[in-house]
Parts: structure tokens; sequence; C-alpha cells
């Protein structure tokens, strides 16, 4: 007798290479506020910064201060900024909407922090590890993928503030000098791992 084993997995797309637009803009994802909001609805005219990133990997909370600075930085640019929380296989220990909900005002976020739900939209970035940035230009387009920095494990050692700079050139119309860089940080526990 044959048997047929079937195994259930998970299509994650390739890396978004650069240049590619905005992956699912139109996905409606609620945020801590309640509301629901899409990546076009957070882009704004200047381009959009999109973070992959959670309420308990280490690399986030070490990372913490960084990712408000950066994110306030790219406000200040007029360019819009969403962090999603694709841990949708830590939603019952410590990820679920409610537990965001507590880590964003503890961080006093004042930006979108929303949960994607089935990890559709980490899914559709190839998004693997929190935190990971994707900086989109005025016109939708990927100008950066990676790191807050060249040293996300230790804040005295970084040299180079890959977002910030990249965030910088895109500004004043110069082509970004580091388009990617590697992201350091745990794996996005997408659901039924």
């Amino acid at each position: 007798m044959l048997l047929i084993a079937v195994t259930a997995f998970t299509f994650i797309a390739a890396a978004l290479p650069i240049g590619a637009d905005i992956p699912k803009p139109d996905v409606k994802m609620k945020d801590v506020s309640g509301i629901l909001i899409s990546l076009r609805e957070a882009a704004t005219s200047n381009g959009l910064l999109v973070m992959f990133s959670c309420n308990t990997c280490p690399y986030v909370i070490k990372n913490q201060t960084r990712t408000k600075s950066v994110c306030a930085f790219a406000k200040e640019k007029g360019i819009g900024v969403i962090i999603l929380n694709a841990n949708e296989g830590g939603r019952s220990n410590g990820e679920s909407l409610a537990d965001m909900q507590a880590y964003a005002k503890q961080q006093s976020y004042n930006f979108y922090y929303v949960l994607d739900s089935d990890n559709e939209l980490a899914d559709a970035f190839g998004a693997t590890r929190t935190p990971e940035c994707y900086l989109f230009d005025k016109n939708g387009k990927l100008v950066y993928h990676g790191a807050i920095d060249d040293s996300p494990a230790d804040i005295t050692e970084v040299k180079r503030n890959h977002l910030k700079q990249a965030i910088t050139e895109m500004e004043q119309g110069t082509a970004v000098s580091v388009k990617e860089s590697r992201s350091v940080g745990c794996s996005i526990r997408r659901k039924g791992t």
C-alpha cells in the first residue's frame, strides 16, 4: 500500500528586490489604536518606511531606542511609518493585539503598529527577521532593505546608520549608496511554528 504524506507549508516570497513596488498595498491591518490601515494609507507623498518588528525579540528590545529614533527621523522628513507584527505563531505568547497595545503605550509609539494576520504581508515581502526594514520612495519603489544600522547587537559599535543614511539620500534625490544590508534578529514566528 502506498502512503502519501501531505505537508502543509507557507509560501514565503523571495526577498523583495530593490526597485520593487510596495507589495499588497491595500490589505487592511488592525492598528493598536483599533483602526484598520493599509500600507497605501500609511504612505505619504514622500514615501513609506515599513518595519517588521514585535514585542518579545531580544534584538527588538535592544534596538528599541534606535527604532523610535529612526521612525521619528522618517516622520520629520515627511515619510509615512508603519511597523508590522507578523509573529502569528506567538500571538498567545506576548504577541497578541492586547500585548501590542500595551507595548506601544509603554514605548510611547506615535506611529502605526499593526497586526499582520496570518503573516500575509511578511510572506509577500519575504521578511524573515525582527527587526527588518523596507524603505520605499515617493513612487512606492523599494530603495533600501535591511538593518537599522551596522551593529544590531551593540549600539556602542555602530559605525553606519544604514536606514537614516538611506532616508537622507532619498530625501536629497540622490541614489541610496547602501541599498541592502543583512537584518539580524529573531526569526518571524509564522503561523504553525
